[in-house]
Formats: C-alpha cells, structure tokens, sequence
C-alpha cells in the first residue's frame, strides 16, 4: 500500500496528556483501592504509552498484561473485522482488571475484547481509554474512563499510528491528508 502524503497538526499536546493521566491514575487507584493486585491489560500497539505512563501513576499493586488485536491494518477506516494477533499470557479468572485502550472509535474491537475476557471471569473489569469518538460508535460499548473526547478525524501520537508512523510523538495530532 503505498501512503498518501500528510501533515500532522497538534490536538491535545504532550502537557495536557500527562496531567490528563495523572487524574485518570488518582480515579482508577481510589476505584480499585480493595484489590490486592490490578491486571492492567493493554491493547496493543496503540496503548503501550499510556500503559507506561499510567501504571506509574497508579497507587496500586499492578501487573501488565498485553492483548493484540487488530481492525484496522494500515488503512484509517475501522473494517469491523477484529482479528486477535496475541492474548493474554497470564490468568485473570476471579481478578480487578483495568483493560487500557489507545481510543474507542467504532467499538468494535473493543466490545469483541471485552466478550473474550469476560468469559474468563474476572471479578471486575473497567475500561480507560485515552481517547474517544462517540460520533463514529457503532456498537455499545463504554469505557469507564476516557482522557479526551475528539472529533471525527484520523489522529496520530502518542501510541496511535498510520502504517506504523508517528507513534513516537509526544503529543495527539490530526492527520492532514495534503494530497
């Protein structure tokens, strides 16, 4: 697939992002403060940022866990078909799990993750997402915590790439098509 020149434009810049976390990370340690250890599950790629930053702001015992899962490939357009590249190495049956999600556009892969885990029977199970699109959702599924809602554009940062560039950006910007 050959990309289509773009430029990226600044959303949310680095210093909102961190202060953000940090109040995510104050909600999410007084919500699971009964647990004897948290299961911080992130969805991979796009998460591996926010998990970093996150479980280091949590006043919690944690462990990290990892699932990959895919719907979009390096298109920007969701395909609904979600395909499960890597699961869970550890247990989470009767454990507080916090699943960590980069954003929440469509739902799909989400809502797909969450029925997975939940047959395996957690003892409670909450979503933090970075980001949110509610005007793209096409199925019901709701995170917990959200860092910021944005607007239907295709974003970069953070995480978040297009065919496996811009992850490394300190920031959240809009992908500007110049083409």
């Amino acid at each position: 697939m050959t990309q289509k020149p773009y430029t990226v434009d600044e959303l949310i810049s680095a210093k909102a992002i961190a202060a953000r976390v940090e109040a995510l990370a104050k909600e999410i340690s007084t919500h699971f403060a009964d647990t004897d250890k948290l299961i911080v599950v992130g969805l991979l790629r796009g998460s591996f940022i926010l998990i970093a930053d996150l479980v280091r702001k949590l006043d919690l015992p944690v462990e990290v866990d990892f699932m990959e899962a895919s719907s979009y490939g390096n298109a920007t357009e969701s395909s609904r078909e979600v395909r499960i590249l890597q699961d869970l190495r550890g247990e989470i049956g009767n454990r507080d799990v916090l699943v960590v999600e980069d954003i929440v556009d469509t739902g799909y892969t989400l809502k797909h993750v969450l029925e997975i885990l939940s047959t395996r029977h957690p003892r409670r199970m909450e979503v933090c997402a970075l980001l949110n699109k509610p005007s793209r959702r096409g199925t019901d599924v709701q995170a917990k915590w959200i860092g910021f809602d944005i607007p239907d554009k295709f974003v970069v940062g953070y995480g978040i790439d297009y065919a496996q560039r811009n992850r490394n950006l300190s920031h959240i910007g809009t992908v500007r098509f110049t083409e």
